[in-house]
């Protein structure tokens, strides 16, 4: 797949900068502001942190999108998962009096005060990735990542399509959710796919605990329910790393990882697909099936700024268009309210 090689150039790269707190690509030797700097477009971008693949690929598109040479002055801020410093982040960009301030929230409440700072101070605030719930919308200008439901329902309809090619009763399907961050828009969504397949489909959802999307979590959090719940044999992990963690977990208990469930090997589904260890697992059968979740958000971000610095207002909010993947070849498509999409096989 041309892409993860892509992605996994991303990921090497933002790796050396996982380490840093704070960036900016026009930082000056003095507190003076430069007369070259004067016509460079300043952007506050507070983001969630490094807790995965997916994120620090989503943050080097946004460092490597607005470069000096591009004409922006980009100020990154990395939260390490906490919302508070994120609020402190946004609240510094109001007192810079930067152009524009982008947040990748960490979860979706919280937001009224401090987005109604920025909108008071006239600053146009642009949301990627996980929405804000606040009690008016025109605190922020607009909003540009996945369907994080639409992703789950996806996964969920694979595997009910691939239980039906393969004669497995639905009931017989006993499955736990390794969540990700409690409250982020992308644990909502892909929470309530499963929660709404699992009624419509009467498979067994025996469990659900957090793994707040890093493998060490995925990890401690499936051995645990394997320990609890002996007859698990699918595994939903809401991103890719929880994901690697399951497989460990699943491989260290001696059990088999793989999609032949009939014969007792544990179902692992899966979201993100952005690192080559995750294509080459769904390649080979350890994760089933992946629904894409794409993190170049940079370019994205890019177009609204210069729609907005040429007076065009934006759409409010932006879905990406995503593929769910997968290298088994029974299913080949799948349709939800009569809409198909089609299933990338990923060869060996």
């Amino acid at each position: 797949m041309k892409k993860s090689v892509f992605f996994a150039l991303i990921i090497s790269f933002a790796i050396l900068l996982s380490g840093c707190g704070s960036y900016s690509s026009g930082q000056n030797t003095d507190m003076d502001v430069q007369d070259e700097d004067k016509d460079l477009i300043v952007i506050g971008f507070s983001q969630v942190g490094a807790e995965s693949d997916w994120r620090k690929a989503n943050t080097e598109s946004m460092l490597s999108t607005f470069t000096r040479e591009k004409g922006y002055d980009l100020i990154y801020e990395d939260a390490q998962q906490k919302q508070q410093n994120q609020i402190t982040a946004i609240r510094t960009f109001i007192q810079r009096e930067v152009d524009y301030i982008v947040l990748a929230p960490v979860t979706e409440d919280g937001w009224d005060t401090v987005l109604g700072e920025a909108h008071d101070a006239g600053i146009p605030v642009i949301i990627v990735d996980r929405q804000v719930a606040v009690n008016d919308n025109d605190l922020f200008t607009c909003w540009v990542g996945s369907d994080f439901e639409l992703e789950g329902r996806k996964a969920c309809e694979w595997l009910r399509s691939y239980c039906d090619a393969h004669g497995i009763e639905q009931n017989d399907i006993n499955i736990v959710d390794i969540q990700g961050t409690e409250g982020s828009s992308a644990q909502l969504g892909r929470t309530k796919g499963l929660n709404d397949a699992v009624r419509s489909n009467g498979w067994n959802l025996l469990d659900v605990r957090p793994g707040e999307y890093t493998q060490a979590k995925g990890r401690e959090a499936t051995a645990y329910l394997l320990q609890l719940h002996p007859d698990i044999n699918v595994v939903y992990c809401e991103n890719d790393n929880e994901a690697f963690g399951a497989i460990e977990a699943i491989e260290a208990a001696g059990k088999s990882v793989g999609t032949n469930i009939e014969a007792g090997q544990i179902m692992v589904l899966s979201f993100d697909g952005v690192s080559d260890l995750a294509v080459d697992y769904c390649k080979n059968g350890s994760i089933s099936c992946i629904g894409e979740c794409n993190p170049l958000h940079g370019p994205r971000v890019e177009r609204i700024i210069e729609n907005l610095e040429a007076g065009i207002v934006p759409e409010k909010f932006e879905y990406v268009d995503e593929a769910i993947l997968s290298g088994d070849d029974t299913i080949t498509n799948i349709s939800l309210d009569g809409v198909t999409y089609s299933v990338e096989l990923l060869e060996r």
